[in-house]
C-alpha cells in the first residue's frame, strides 16, 4: 500500500470508530509496524488532521473533521453491491428501491474502469427459504426506529395465542428464515425478539420511548440479546429466533 493511501486509510479507520482505538489495532489492520504507524500519525497531525492520542487509551479523530469523499476501492464497491443484493427480497420494496438507487448514483460517480466492479460484482446472496408473508408495513417499522417512537402491536406467538403489547423498538434484524424486530417489551418488562410475520397490527404511537434508541441498544447488547447479530442456524437456534 502506498503511503498516501495508508494515511487516508488511517483516517477512515478513525472515522468508523465510536471511541478511541489502540495503535496496535490500527497497525495490525494496515499490516505495518508500530514505528511506521507512529510516523504516519505525526505526518497526519502536521497536515492539520485533528487526531488526539493518549498513551494507554488510543487515538481518536475529533468531531467536526471532514474531508473530500474518497475514491472507492474494488473491494468497497463489491461490498456495496453485495449489500444491495442482500436486501432484494428480504426487505420492503421502498428500501430495496433505495438500495438500487444508491447503486445507480455510485455507478455514475466512479470512473469507467471501476464501474464494472460494481455492476458486475460476482457476489450474490440468493434466498434459499421462503419467509412467511409479512403483513406489517416495514417502512413503518423503520420510521418507528428513526423517530424512537413507542409502538403498539398485536402479536401471535408460536402457540397462536394473541397478545397486545407496547414495545420500544431497538433494531431490525433480517435473517434468511425470518425478519425480527428486537425491542423492549413493556408487557414482559424485558427485551424480546418479535417475528415480523407474526405481528398482525403495528401502530406507531406519538409517544417517544422513555429512553433513546442508542441507550436501549447498549442495554440490549449488555443483556446478552446481541447473540442475534451472528445467528447460528442450527435447528435449536432457529427455534429460538422464532420469537416469544
Amino acid at each position: 500500500m502506498r503511503r498516501a493511501d495508508r494515511l487516508l486509510q488511517i483516517i477512515q479507520i478513525l472515522r468508523r470508530q465510536s471511541g478511541p482505538i489502540a495503535a496496535s489495532r490500527i497497525a495490525e489492520e494496515l499490516e505495518v509496524s508500530l514505528r511506521t504507524l507512529y510516523r504516519d500519525m505525526v505526518s497526519l497531525e502536521a497536515t492539520g488532521v485533528p487526531i488526539r492520542g493518549e498513551a494507554g487509551v488510543g487515538y481518536v479523530l475529533e468531531d467536526g473533521y471532514d474531508m473530500p469523499p474518497l475514491m472507492f476501492t474494488v473491494s468497497e464497491l463489491e461490498a456495496l453491491m453485495l449489500g444491495a443484493r442482500m436486501l432484494d427480497g428480504r426487505v420492503d420494496d421502498a428500501l430495496s428501491r433505495a438500495a438500487q438507487d444508491a447503486v445507480a448514483k455510485i455507478a455514475n460517480s466512479v470512473p469507467d474502469n471501476l464501474r464494472g466492479a460494481l455492476i458486475d460484482a460476482p457476489l450474490f446472496a440468493p434466498i434459499w427459504t421462503q419467509q412467511r408473508q409479512i403483513e406489517v408495513d416495514m417502512a413503518e417499522v423503520r420510521r418507528a426506529l428513526r423517530t424512537e417512537s413507542q409502538v403498539e402491536i398485536d402479536y401471535l406467538d408460536l402457540k397462536d395465542q394473541r397478545s397486545q403489547r407496547v414495545i420500544w423498538p431497538v433494531l431490525l434484524s433480517i435473517f434468511e428464515q425470518s425478519t425480527v424486530i428486537a425491542a423492549w417489551c413493556t408487557l414482559r418488562n424485558g427485551f424480546r425478539a418479535f417475528r415480523a410475520d407474526r405481528i398482525t397490527r403495528f401502530d406507531v404511537l406519538e409517544k417517544r420511548s422513555p429512553k433513546p434508541r442508542k441507550t436501549l441498544f447498549a442495554e440490549w447488547k449488555k443483556a446478552g440479546a446481541g447473540r442475534y447479530r451472528r445467528p447460528d442456524f442450527t435447528k435449536d437456534k432457529i427455534e429460538k429466533l422464532r420469537g416469544v
